[in-house]
């Protein structure tokens, strides 16, 4: 996911690994805390997802409040589609 993220960002250089994680980890607890329980790294629109929150947080000041509007709403659309949620069978 880092790679994908990297490509989205225009990034080259490894030495903002560290900060890339925290905000793709953090972007996955935000969607679990949304309602977003399966996050498959290989669904287009959970690396979208992913990319978007990372743009609205890393460097892209200008525009970040576009990018995490769109994050907010690919987020919430998530949530509420079953494709997303895990069935309980409690």
């Amino acid at each position: 996911m880092i790679d994908a993220v990297k490509l989205t960002l225009r990034i080259t250089t490894d030495a903002f690994d560290d900060e890339l994680m925290m905000l793709i980890n953090s972007c996955k607890i935000d969607l679990n805390l949304a309602g977003v329980n399966i996050i498959n790294e290989d669904d287009d629109r959970i690396r979208n997802a992913i990319c978007l929150y990372c743009k609205a947080n890393f460097g892209y000041r200008d525009d970040s409040q576009k990018f995490q509007n769109a994050y907010i709403s690919l987020r919430d659309s998530m949530a509420l589609s079953s494709k997303y949620k895990e069935i309980n069978n409690e």
